[in-house]
């Protein structure tokens, strides 16, 4: 069975799960050749009784378009997260968590999952773009950020702070840098 990346990115009101919400998450489902099989994203409710850090949301207010768009159209966390899991669940090859930093959003993505579903359909397993990117160029870790990368591995840098296209871009990212490393096995 053929993987299937599932570049995911997540918006927060703070550090940390549980403590604080997840704000709105978005996952593209890629193919090794770059191609998109399917999208998915959600706004969410907050959690109740958690809080807000104020330096999160003293950088939201410099994030517009972002904010707006994840206060939009808010689901209840546990109907948002089965609705996810069944299109995890669906498609067509063996689901790989991919972002950037994967450490903070597959966090959020698995305690959601934990929390309102029992398990993770990627388990505990997640691909790091910066790791991955930090072996290719075989640069020391905080020496590998996107200034330092290729630019060829960028179809476009804009991260807006909306899910699902911070999503697209850092899947895209990830399948360049994929078949960077294809050619040099070649």
């Amino acid at each position: 069975m053929d993987e299937i990346y599932v570049s995911t990115d997540i918006e927060s009101d703070g550090p940390v799960p549980g403590l604080y919400s997840m704000l709105s998450f978005g996952s593209a489902a890629f193919r090794k050749n770059k191609k998109i099989v399917s999208t998915f994203s959600a706004n969410l409710k907050c959690l109740p009784r958690a809080r807000k850090d104020p330096e999160t949301m003293k950088w939201w207010e410099s994030q517009k378009k972002g904010w707006a768009a994840c206060r939009k159209n808010l689901q209840n966390p546990k109907k948002a997260m089965q609705e996810y899991f069944q299109w995890i669940d669906k498609l067509p090859g063996k689901p790989v968590f991919v972002a950037y930093p994967a450490s903070f959003d597959f966090n959020f993505i698995n305690w959601y999952f934990i929390k309102f579903i029992g398990k993770n359909p990627f388990s505990y397993l997640a691909l790091d773009i910066k790791s991955y990117a930090m072996a290719l160029l075989k640069k020391p870790f905080y020496k590998v950020t996107k200034n330092a990368m290729p630019k060829k591995w960028f179809d476009k840098n804009q991260r807006s702070h909306v899910a699902l296209e911070d999503a697209i871009e850092q899947g895209e990212l990830f399948c360049n840098i994929l078949a960077e490393n294809s050619k040099r096995d070649s």
